[in-house]
């Protein structure tokens, strides 16, 4: 029977009408109220659901009205619920190093937020050394993770930034961290947390960041040694001047809500079962205001594997005992309970843990009942993949890419005078490699290739069949396909089949017969060739660098989901680089029997021991740490600096030390608090394009060879028209930048003569020591 058209349009807008309920009832049911349900009247009243009362008492009641079974099940990263109390289930494990990441169980893709955007892994973004970049980056991730928070597909405890040192060049996971200069790394710490946290108005936090791995934690899987075996043999002096540095900086300066223990053992002792580690250093002396959390089972790691305990009830006591307030894994659910039974660990112990975790809760609004009506409640998928976020990935790409060669010079490339070019790598391509690891999915993709495509007609060969290029039948397209264009650009490099999580790598050089290839375009090429490298660590590129037939270099990390847009316009100068190394590039032979297991920082000539970063590594370098060209040229001169700083003796100490030739003070003996060292750069742009100009301020400090032969005490990224000139004030604290650490961990500021080098300008400055 044929229905009317009156009766069509009213079972339309009935299925419509139907459809708009089960999205609103949808909608309604991925926000709902974690805890603290105002429809709920069993709970509404309760203590714990009073916003008015501090997060701390709040938590308090909470815990008070606990079983001890539901507080062990709260334990861990898959917290249970607690119905009677009408409190839901909570993944804490979620991602969020360079963008919201589905690596942790507690985010999800798909539905209305099937991606998120994927900004350059950290060492690229590191490469800016741009502070207000770093923040701004945490604040769209914090705010695309809330977004999916409150449509059910996220939650709000990142475990992120990694805030390890980058020792070796080899370490897998290098690419997750801004580098090997502690100072760096530390700001970059506190920038991005305080991005991702929010401004901690009213002690509240917009999520929940966590630095990690704590500590001295850098090497994965090398010669027959993994993460969960190695014991890491740390001095404590190199504790104090280079490993614990961001991590301190993460939490004082950062205020970080979270500090994550490491797999690894320090001195024999487990990261996640040392009181001295954690109760003492990241509780006690740096003041952390929230939870330290284990790496993924690493306390199923210490009893399993380490055998550092005889039984599981010992080592989740010791794990808690030690301050640890959750487990990455099922391990202190399994055990704790059995642990207070056979009193090796207090209930109360229990309770001082799930306060520090349940009171981070708290400070998100967790229990403060319905979403929509809090801070960042409406936040939703429009917020995610937005038109302004992928902007911002674009431009941290652009600021990340780093001009290492230039000769001629060759770029930027002429989109007028080039009628084609051959794009030819492996990675002329790529798409996943280009967001390195933990990532998540991408708003979209614009690849190297694609880049390029939009500035000229290309000519496509990858000439390898992927990085590892172990054969060289392909090569013969590539070689032709450079015969016959006007430029060519290579795009190689790595990818996380060479470093990654679980993967170290075993040299330095380009993998398989990829340099052959390079070499063979070049020769062939019609046109200027141009290198640009994909990687996460150094690589030694020497044949490039000393091969005249390539005239430039780039070196773009891994951009991120634009890029190859990015690689595009620096290539085509729509955009001037500004990026500087943010790790050294050794030679091949650095690694010439240095083991990765060696954690030694300061160079041994007696034992043919290198040492390690650009602070004590006095070798030859295929490019140095802060390298980095420009389309233009920059001069630096400084307009005023002091020649004598007197450095004040609080409380009439002095220390007549002679470790080295001149006097050293202590830090805790001096007068820091306005001790503070103003130098005057002027910065001018003396060539015909606008540019970005990244100032590195190094000293060098009077001394033997323990004390660093320069260290990095300030940065600063501005941009400069042509012909103009910029000036800036270096503030630099003396009792933190300017001090050194003796073989006995003791910070220290050595008097005489100091040494300050900006570019092409230097400065000397004499601390000498007054009693007040």
């Amino acid at each position: 029977m044929r229905r009317s058209k009156s009766s069509n349009s009213c079972i339309i807008a009935l299925l419509l009408l139907v459809l708009f309920c089960f999205f609103i009832f949808s909608a309604a049911e991925t926000r709902k109220a974690f805890a603290c349900d105002p429809a709920n009247s069993d709970t509404k009243h309760l203590p714990f659901c009073k916003t008015d009362l501090s997060a701390a008492k709040r938590a308090k009641d909470l815990i008070g009205r606990l079983t001890v079974q539901e507080k062990v099940k709260l334990l861990v990263n898959n917290a249970a619920a607690v119905p009677r109390l009408g409190i839901k289930g909570y993944e804490w494990w979620s991602e969020g190093l360079h963008g919201v990441s589905d690596v942790g169980p507690g985010t999800k893709f798909g539905g209305e937020f099937p991606g998120a955007t994927s900004f350059p892994q950290v060492i690229t973004t590191a490469a800016s050394f741009n502070t207000s970049l770093w923040e701004e980056i945490g604040k769209v991730v914090s705010d695309e993770g809330r977004a999916m928070y409150n449509g059910g597909q996220a939650g709000l405890t990142y475990w992120s930034p990694n805030v390890n040192i980058f020792r070796d060049p080899r370490w897998g996971r290098g690419q997750e961290t801004p580098g090997e200069d502690p100072v760096v790394v530390g700001k970059y710490a506190a920038s991005y947390v305080k991005g991702l946290q929010g401004n901690n108005h009213n002690d509240r936090l917009k999520v929940a960041a966590s630095c990690k791995h704590f500590t001295a934690y850098d090497l994965d899987n090398w010669n027959g040694v993994d993460r969960f075996h190695f014991n890491a043999l740390v001095s404590v002096q190199d504790m104090e001047d280079t490993f614990n540095i961001p991590f301190r900086s993460c939490v004082r300066e950062g205020k970080v809500a979270s500090v994550m223990c490491s797999y690894n053992q320090v001195n024999g002792v487990p990261a996640c079962a040392d009181p001295k580690l954690l109760r003492k250093t990241i509780r006690g002396a740096w003041g952390l205001n929230g939870y330290i959390v284990s790496d993924c089972d690493s306390v199923g790691v210490f009893f399993n594997t380490q055998h550092y305990t005889s039984t599981p009830e010992e080592a989740a006591a010791a794990a808690i005992k030690a301050g640890l307030d959750l487990d990455c894994g099922p391990f202190l659910a399994i055990h704790t309970e059995n642990a207070v039974a056979k009193k090796l660990l207090k209930e109360a112990d229990v309770d001082a843990a799930l306060t520090n975790t349940i009171s981070v809760q708290m400070r998100l609004g967790m229990f403060d009942g319905e979403l929509s009506s809090q801070p960042h409640g409406k936040l939703g998928p429009k917020d995610v993949c937005s038109a302004s976020h992928q902007k911002l990935a674009l431009q941290a790409a652009r600021q990340g890419i780093v001009l290492l060669k230039n000769d001629g010079p060759v770029l930027p490339l002429s989109q007028q005078q080039l009628g084609s070019v051959a794009v030819i790598g492996p990675n002329s391509d790529a798409t996943k490699t280009m967001i390195g690891n933990y990532a998540g999915v991408p708003c979209g993709y614009t690849s190297p290739l694609q880049g390029i495509g939009k500035y000229t007609r290309t000519i496509h060969n990858e000439g390898c069949d992927g990085v590892a290029c172990d054969k060289d039948d392909l090569f013969s397209g590539a070689i032709k396909a450079a015969s016959k264009a006007d430029a060519t650009i290579l795009v190689m490099g790595l990818d996380q089949s060479i470093e990654a999580e679980f993967v170290d790598r075993v040299g330095l050089l380009l993998p398989g017969r990829q340099q052959d290839l390079v070499t063979k375009v070049a020769s062939a090429s019609k046109g200027p060739t141009i290198l640009v490298l994909l990687s996460g660590g150094p690589v030694d590129v020497s044949f490039a660098q000393n091969d005249a037939r390539i005239g430039a270099i780039l070196w773009a990390g891994y951009p991120g989901q634009a890029g190859g847009a990015a690689i595009a316009d620096v290539l085509f100068g729509a955009h001037n680089p500004g990026g500087r190394l943010p790790m050294t590039w050794y030679p091949e032979e650095y690694l010439n029997n240095l083991p990765m297991t060696t954690m030694d920082m300061r160079a041994n000539p007696s034992k043919n021991y290198p040492g390690r970063t650009y602070r004590f590594y006095k070798g030859p370098v295929v490019y140095s740490y802060g390298h980095g060209l420009s389309y233009t040229s920059f001069k630096h001169t400084i307009a005023k600096a002091p020649k004598l700083l007197s450095v004040p003796m609080g409380g009439g100490h002095r220390d007549n030390s002679t470790t080295f030739s001149g006097k050293l003070v202590r830090v805790g003996h001096a007068n820091c608090k306005s001790l503070t060292l103003k130098v005057h750069v002027e910065v001018e742009n003396v060539g015909s394009r606008d540019g970005t100009h990244t100032l590195l301020m190094f000293a060098s400090p009077p001394g033997g060879d323990w004390a660093p032969q320069k260290q990095l005490v300030g940065f600063q990224t501005m941009g400069i028209p042509s012909r103009g000139k910029h000036r800036v004030v270096m503030s630099v604290s003396v009792c933190k930048h300017l001090s050194v650490v003796d073989s006995g961990g003791v910070r220290r500021i050595p008097m005489g003569d100091h040494g300050l080098y900006i570019g092409d300008a230097t400065h000397t400055v004499s601390l000498q020591p007054r009693t007040i």
